[in-house]
């Protein structure tokens, strides 16, 4: 079988993305409104109407796959590949705190894909993990699947399923909460993947 197409879904806000910090793989909860914004999008992403669904088994994500499976009565798999970038000394802290702590790490962090933070992964890395994870997909289902998942996961995944080299990842903005990107298999060969939607998702 082959994958035909992918939904790439990030989870809704929690408390640590209203105070800007950086949660990496520490398992936050949904905030009120991030649990409603979950219910709002799930009866859209249901119109994708996916064979499979996956999810990081962190509760903000799970959470969120969980409103979608509340609609749709699909099952869900938590994967743990499907985490957040794990940013090692870097979570919990504010981007002022890091600034504070590792002057000018920050930048280069967002700069360079292949560079990892304190004790903490790169983006290649997660990337990579989660690659691993649509790879097994491909082998098993042959329509859509819907990931539920992280931003710096989503960004890193896309880039690399569209095999961009590592200097272009940073020219993919971030994916907002409860935004969504979605990618097709290219109509020649159906092997590569093209970009339909990035950061789409319901009017605010």
């Amino acid at each position: 079988m082959t994958l035909q197409r992918l939904v790439l879904w990030r989870h809704g806000e929690t408390e640590y993305n209203v105070t800007g910090r950086i949660q990496g793989h520490l398992d936050s909860e949904l905030t009120e409104a991030g649990l409603e914004q979950a219910k709002r999008a799930a009866p859209v992403i249901a119109e994708f109407t996916p064979e499979v669904v996956v999810s990081s088994d962190l509760r903000r994500a799970a959470a969120t796959a969980a409103a979608y499976a509340e609609v749709s009565g699909r099952e869900v798999r938590l994967d743990k590949r499907l985490r957040e970038t794990h940013v090692g000394r870097w979570q919990g802290l504010s981007g002022a705190e890091v600034e504070n702590g590792w002057p000018g790490w920050m930048g280069t962090w967002r700069a360079q894909p292949t560079w990892a933070p304190p004790d903490g992964e790169s983006r290649v890395e997660v990337a990579e993990r989660a690659h691993e994870v649509v790879r097994e997909l491909d082998e098993a289902c042959g329509g859509t699947v819907l990931v539920c998942a992280h931003g710096g996961l989503i960004t890193a995944l896309t880039a690399r399923l569209l095999e961009w080299p590592t200097d272009m990842w940073p020219s993919l903005g971030g994916v907002g909460n409860c935004r969504w990107a979605v990618l097709s298999r290219n109509a020649v060969g159906r092997q590569g993947w093209r970009l339909l939607t990035y950061n789409g998702g319901l009017p605010e």
